[in-house]
């Protein structure tokens, strides 16, 4: 029995053992966890190296009903420790109360999704070894300066540390992708809480990335700040000179204007 491949999950199964191998072996000690969740297991060529480990116990989760009943046979020893659901519905409080490292070839079409739902369960996850569209992957792991710094770089690296590991080809998925992937791993940093207000400091990243062409003085006039901040040394550069300290700086000061 094969798992049918679902273009609308955006299902890419690995295939190359090797590189299952590399994927796992990023994962270290775990980060220091117990526990590792394998999100999108598909057929389990990941599942495969994880299930040896002693020095951790390895759950999975699937929306993809097939894909749980191929693995229920294939792992039968995994019993409840494989899940049918949805990862982002997932509440890690009821599942997990004790922090979990968590491992994927993460489905592209909600790459981000994963990777935000990770940042709010922060506290839970010490680290994240995952395989994400090349693009995606680079991005997340670019730094100050380059033209690919985003959003999600800045969000993420407030609260990890991003290691861009290796590249991935097309030829080694079934179906394969029309890109090639990229392996980052996140570990988790000593920042408890950002030294500002945090939901602020959100929408002062997304707010000076909207315009990210412009200087930051255009990105934050949607804050309707007031006088004598503007000669302030941020406002005429682009967002992509920021760093994730900078940005803090940033909100602080739109919130004290």
């Amino acid at each position: 029995m094969n798992v049918r491949a679902k273009k609308y999950l955006g299902q890419h199964f690995l295939k190359d053992e090797t590189i299952a191998q590399k994927i796992v072996a990023a994962l270290g000690n775990a980060f220091g966890c117990s526990k590792v969740l394998e999100v999108g297991p598909g057929m389990g060529v990941l599942t495969n190296y994880l299930l040896p480990e002693r020095s951790f116990e390895t759950y999975v989760i699937d929306i993809d009903k097939e894909s749980v009943e191929f693995l229920k046979q294939k792992f039968t020893e995994m019993n409840d420790r494989i899940i049918l659901g949805d990862f982002l519905q997932l509440n890690f409080q009821k599942y997990f109360p004790e922090p979990l490292a968590v491992i994927g070839n993460f489905p592209y079409n909600i790459s981000t999704e994963i990777l935000f739902k990770i940042l709010d369960n922060r506290d839970c996850v010490p680290g994240v070894v995952g395989m994400f569209q090349k693009e995606v992957a680079e991005r997340i792991a670019s730094k100050p300066g380059s033209k690919i710094y985003g959003v999600t770089s800045v969000l993420l690296q407030a609260y990890y540390s991003i290691d861009y590991l290796f590249t991935v080809d097309e030829h080694v998925f079934d179906p394969p992708p029309k890109v090639k992937s990229g392996v980052i791993r996140l570990t988790r940093n000593k920042t408890q809480q950002l030294t500002c207000n945090e939901k602020l400091f959100v929408r002062v990243v997304k707010a000076c990335f909207n315009q990210r062409r412009k200087m930051i003085r255009n990105g934050i006039k949607q804050f309707k700040l007031k006088s004598g901040f503007e000669s302030h040394p941020f406002l005429t550069l682009r967002p992509e000179r920021l760093s994730v300290n900078d940005f803090v700086e940033l909100t602080n000061m739109v919130e004290a204007y």
